[in-house]
């Protein structure tokens, strides 16, 4: 008898690409033993939820508008999102383009079981905007390191242990889509090669 699947929660604010390699390497690829059993965004126009109903994934859409609209806190709308997900006893949280910084009464009910994709490399810009912010250093000449790293959440912003990472780097004739699509091709294949090694699965 098989074992039951890894259970891989995916939170996302966008398209999902990310989310979409990582339904594809659960079907007969390097993460065949996981599953994604919930998908989560705080934004109803995310594709990403899209992909997920298209893979018959469960969705939440858990917006902050209306938190804020009846002041509550930041802290009190994290508490909510990690009541939604606890249900769903998650083995791993990934973070895969999720545009909010997650405060400790998220982050202390799974602790040691989230971790971020983060377009920019180890120390180097920290944050939203790091894709164009590292492009744009470059192009003006500064030795900035390019490239997208996948790393355990702490408290501190894109600032826990690093898990891997992919060097990416700028080209001189680069426009930022072009580097934008490089990145993206790069985070497809680090977040799958990243939950692989967190739970101990081979990618050969």
């Amino acid at each position: 008898m098989n074992p039951p699947p890894v259970r891989l929660v995916v939170l996302l604010s966008g398209s999902g690409s990310n989310l979409q390699a990582i339904l594809d390497a659960t079907r007969n690829g390097p993460l065949s033993a996981a599953a994604v059993v919930l998908v989560v965004s705080d934004r109803a126009s995310a594709y990403g939820l899209e992909r997920a109903a298209q893979a018959g994934v469960p969705t939440l859409l858990l917006p902050i508008r209306p938190f804020a609209q009846a002041g509550k806190t930041r802290e009190e709308y994290d508490a909510a999102l990690a009541e939604a997900i606890l249900p769903h006893a998650p083995d791993l949280i990934i973070c895969a383009g999720w545009m909010r910084i997650l405060s400790p009464a998220f982050l202390d009910r799974f602790p040691g079981r989230i971790i971020n994709l983060h377009p920019a490399l180890p120390g180097v810009l920290a944050g939203k905007d790091s894709l164009r912010g590292t492009f744009e250093a470059a192009q003006r000449g500064e030795p900035v390191p390019t490239g997208c790293m996948v790393h355990q959440v702490i408290a501190e912003v894109d600032a826990g242990a690093v898990i891997d990472s992919e060097a990416v780097p700028v080209a001189p004739e680069d426009t930022l889509e072009a580097f934008a699509a490089r990145m993206h091709a790069a985070e497809h294949r680090l977040i799958v090669r990243a939950i692989a090694k967190v739970l101990g699965l081979s990618t050969r």
